[in-house]
């Protein structure tokens, strides 16, 4: 899987989400591209937050108590449940393809969210629906 250029990135965030530009050119700029094999826990439950990521390519499953609870895909916000509540992960996350996503560290995960409105209601969102199931 060939790591994706910048423009590679926004034009995916703009295909994926439903973001405005600015807000896909700051997550493009802030974020790091990663890639992460197969088979790989990329979260871990019970433990602190520290990251969370947009997946870009690939898919991942949310475990939580040895059970799989959902499968996400490109376009979807892992591990911003713990960055938005304050408290420890809830599930572990696992890929179940090769992964290439957006990686934010908790740091410019919360100023991404400071400055751009629609970003942080969408996490506050995200977060509320997968709390309540």
């Amino acid at each position: 899987m060939a790591r994706k250029s910048d423009a590679d990135v926004v034009s995916a965030l703009q295909r994926l989400t439903d973001f405005d530009d600015a807000t896909i050119k700051a997550l493009a700029s802030t974020g790091q591209t990663v890639h992460i094999p197969a088979n790989w826990a990329m979260i871990f439950e019970h433990q602190p937050a520290d990251k969370a990521y947009i997946l870009l390519d690939g898919s991942v499953e949310i475990r939580k108590d040895g059970g799989v609870v959902a499968t996400l895909q490109p376009g979807d916000v892992v591990g911003e449940i713990a960055l938005v509540t304050g408290r420890l992960r809830s599930a572990t996350v696992v890929t179940t393809t090769d992964v290439q996503a957006l990686h934010f560290t908790a740091e410019a995960f919360e100023q991404l969210a400071a400055h751009n409105p629609a970003f942080a209601e969408a996490l506050r969102d995200a977060a509320k629906h997968r709390i309540e199931g």
